[in-house]
């Protein structure tokens, strides 16, 4: 570590900092963007206890194993034990993240120089597809982004044991890694003239089999891979044209694209490590699913390390060329991906750290928190998302659109938006009508929470 450029750690230390900032102005402002935080805080939960992760908030019984193949996640379980918050999977991420900072801008040092390297790191730790990944809260691809920088660097400095070893522990993130898996192991395969590469591909795709065929439907309450419906195969292999003209249509799918050329420096297209980010778009724009299509949301963020360690590269076989053209277009490559990363600020997540109202608590932090405080502890309660992840240490958390056994408490949130349209007035009518036969009485109503217990 002591022979780690120090400019590389300090801008690794920054992005962590920048993250873990706006991770917090979320925390404390009560956001909630998805239900994803509380899904996986239960998982640590039952991890750090040694359980099978067992998450209601999915369902009665749910083995989020079931879900998505991520027995890497395991690892979450010895932190949470120590800090039992879902703040805690906030930063972990935002760490990941940084360290991955860390590789690609001593891979930018090593390869273009401290300056060049600095501007790739930074221009990395600030692009759109890992703003988007933090705002979005946790998900298990926050492992994947520094494995895969670890791997991709690996392969620049042609240390084939190393980008084997990190890219293998791929598979064991999630399911449709494979898929990445096996594109890096044929790049490696041609890269650096090893059958080791070929080995890698091989167990991208066993593994890709093993989980999708095997391992989720066994585990899956319904027996079933819950997204195998998101790919229309059979009706690409029967209209093989149409499939083509329906992969490349569509307007989140182009600003997705133009967001990766410009991002890159455009110069990324020269290197094969772009070859990585192929499995990853095929997938999301193959799917009937558009929310798949777009930057949105964390599904770029295992775009990123590749993109920007794939332009190191580009620039960097380019300053080799004997062509003085050559050289200098190399010049343009990273001034145009820091640009890009400057000239989107205003737009991306990020852009709320420059207004103060984003550093003030929420309004209802005290309400919500003694209206929690209430619940009795290993109790159930049925809640909307906006809550649930400061729920779950201390209570068994139930979502309210699934089909729920009758919880000792349930909350009903006025400002939350999973009830959709239409929010109940009165939550103790509301709970009884919900589950007959269970008498709810009102226990909080404040700053629109209201909070029933059921009286056993």
């Amino acid at each position: 570590m002591r022979r780690q450029p120090l400019a590389a750690w300090l801008t690794g230390l920054g992005a962590t900092l920048l993250y873990t900032l706006f991770s917090l102005t979320q925390w404390y402002g009560l956001a909630s963007p998805s239900w994803d935080l509380g899904i996986f805080t239960q998982l640590a939960k039952a991890y750090s206890s040694f359980d099978t992760p067992i998450v209601p908030i999915k369902g009665e019984g749910f083995n989020l194993l079931g879900d998505h193949f991520h027995p890497l996640l395991v690892l979450l379980g010895p932190v949470y034990a120590l800090a039992p918050s879902g703040l805690t999977l906030l930063i972990v991420q935002n760490l990941l993240f940084g360290a991955s900072v860390v590789v690609v801008a001593r891979t930018g040092i090593s390869l273009l120089g401290p300056g060049t390297g600095i501007a790739v790191g930074i221009a990395y730790a600030l692009s759109w597809g890992l703003q988007s990944a933090v705002a979005a809260q946790f998900h298990e691809i926050a492992l994947a982004v520094p494995l895969l920088a670890l791997s991709l660097e690996a392969v620049l400095r042609r240390r084939v044991g190393a980008a084997v070893v990190w890219g293998g522990m791929l598979v064991f993130v999630k399911e449709d890694l494979g898929l990445t898996v096996i594109m890096l192991g044929l790049v490696i395969a041609w890269r650096l003239r090893t059958i080791a590469g070929l080995w890698l591909a091989l167990w991208g795709a066993l593994w890709l089999a093993l989980s999708v065929l095997l391992i989720l439907p066994a585990l899956n309450t319904a027996g079933q891979y819950d997204y195998s419906d998101r790919i229309d195969v059979r009706a690409m292999l029967a209209d093989p044209v149409a499939a083509v003209v329906e992969l490349v249509s569509g307007s989140a799918k182009y600003e997705t694209l133009l967001l990766l050329l410009f991002a890159g420096g455009m110069l990324f297209l020269r290197s094969s490590l772009s070859l990585v980010l192929l499995p990853t778009l095929l997938w999301r724009f193959a799917s009937g699913q558009e929310g798949y299509w777009g930057p949105e949301w964390h599904y770029s963020a295992v775009l990123m390390p590749v993109l920007f360690l794939a332009l190191v590269d580009g620039v960097g076989s380019l300053r080799a060329s004997s062509r003085p053209v050559s050289r200098t277009v190399s010049g343009f490559g990273v001034p145009l991906a820091v640009a890009t990363a400057v000239v989107l600020l205003p737009a991306q997540q990020f852009a709320v750290l420059a207004d103060t109202a984003t550093y003030r608590q929420s309004e209802r932090w005290d309400a919500a928190h003694r209206m929690m405080e209430l619940i009795d502890e290993g109790a159930s309660v049925e809640s909307g998302v906006l809550l649930m992840a400061y729920l779950v240490p201390d209570a068994r958390v139930y979502w309210l659109g699934n089909t729920n056994p009758p919880p000792d408490y349930l909350i009903v949130d006025a400002e939350d938006w999973s009830w959709g349209a239409t929010r109940p007035a009165d939550a103790e009518a509301h709970a009884e009508q919900r589950y007959p036969g269970t008498d709810y009485t009102i226990v909080f109503d404040e700053a629109g929470y209201q909070l029933v217990r059921a009286e056993r």
